[in-house]
């Protein structure tokens, strides 16, 4: 009977090893989307008022564990029993990202009416609260794409591992890059405060301390900004990462150029087509309720 025990205690023992092991490969292999993931969300989580920021970047990293609590159990039965599926679903995605990396890039250099909500001084409660659960929505539907590709590109390294592995493996995946992301970018929106604190340590008599909260609260805005760069390019550099590694034909033409201009060419080209469709369709709709 002790025997049988502690054969179970070691038949356990080398199951955690593997899982270990495996979540280490893993982590590396999705390291490049979660670098991507971070600059995309950092860019979404920003633009509130100061005593905003948390609330809202909590209310989305809520949804983003939602997200995975939909997305993980979907994947492994997709896995199982309909894997085909797997690549279109990635590709709507992809579509999706590429064409708010697009979007971006068009408001950016070309001129137009902006139609967006705008929020003045005046904004009641009701009118911020509702521009931020515009965003807030807009940040989650953008993290469960990006949920989506992590948790596949995580699967892939232990599809030939049995569920036993898989299932832990890719969950922590799936939860590293819920709290890693979403920690890393409570931090860098509160920069600003954390160098208000710094600059009133002991009265503002710390010089030291007063140029390093200096440092911090001129560094947020440029920080926000180049993320801002930053999250738009990641987000077509994944789109057309997706395409690239799952249509075999595009890296065929593209062979001959860098991985990253090649997943950026691509991502910028499906963007465009995207957003020349939905303009279109806006622009039908506009005639047809005229």
């Amino acid at each position: 009977m002790a025997s049988g025990i502690f054969a179970v205690f070691d038949d356990i023992a080398v199951l955690m090893d593997d899982i270990a092991a495996m979540s280490k490969v893993a982590t590396k292999k999705t390291a490049g989307i979660l670098g991507d993931d971070l600059a995309v969300n950092a860019q979404k989580a920003s633009g509130f008022a100061s005593a905003r920021e948390l609330p809202v970047l909590w209310a989305i990293a809520k949804g983003s564990f939602i997200n995975k609590l939909i997305i993980l159990p979907v994947v492994f039965l997709l896995s199982a029993y309909a894997n085909w599926m797997i690549v279109p679903i990635l590709l709507i995605g992809g579509i999706y990202l590429a064409y708010e990396g697009a979007e971006k890039i068009y408001e950016y250099f070309v001129p137009h009416e902006d139609t967006k909500e705008k929020l003045d001084i005046s904004a009641s409660k009701e009118e911020i609260l509702k521009h931020e659960q515009s965003k807030i929505k807009s940040a989650i539907l953008t993290d469960f794409i990006l949920s989506v590709e992590i948790i596949i590109l995580a699967l892939g390294t232990v599809l030939d591992k049995s569920l036993m592995i898989q299932i832990p493996v890719v969950s922590f995946i799936a939860i590293l890059a819920t709290i890693g992301v979403y920690g890393i970018v409570a931090l860098i929106i509160r920069m600003d405060d954390f160098g208000y604190s710094l600059m009133q340590h002991d009265n503002g008599n710390s010089k030291v301390a007063n140029i390093a909260g200096q440092g911090l609260v001129n560094a947020l805005p440029k920080v926000i900004k180049l993320l801002t760069i930053v999250g738009t390019l990641a987000m077509l550099l994944v789109a057309g990462g997706i395409y690239m590694h799952n249509i075999h034909q595009i890296g065929d033409v593209l062979h001959f150029m860098p991985s990253l201009l090649a997943d950026f060419l691509v991502g910028f080209v499906v963007g465009i087509i995207a957003l020349a469709v939905v303009k279109v369709f806006k622009k039908g709709n506009k005639n047809i309720t005229k």
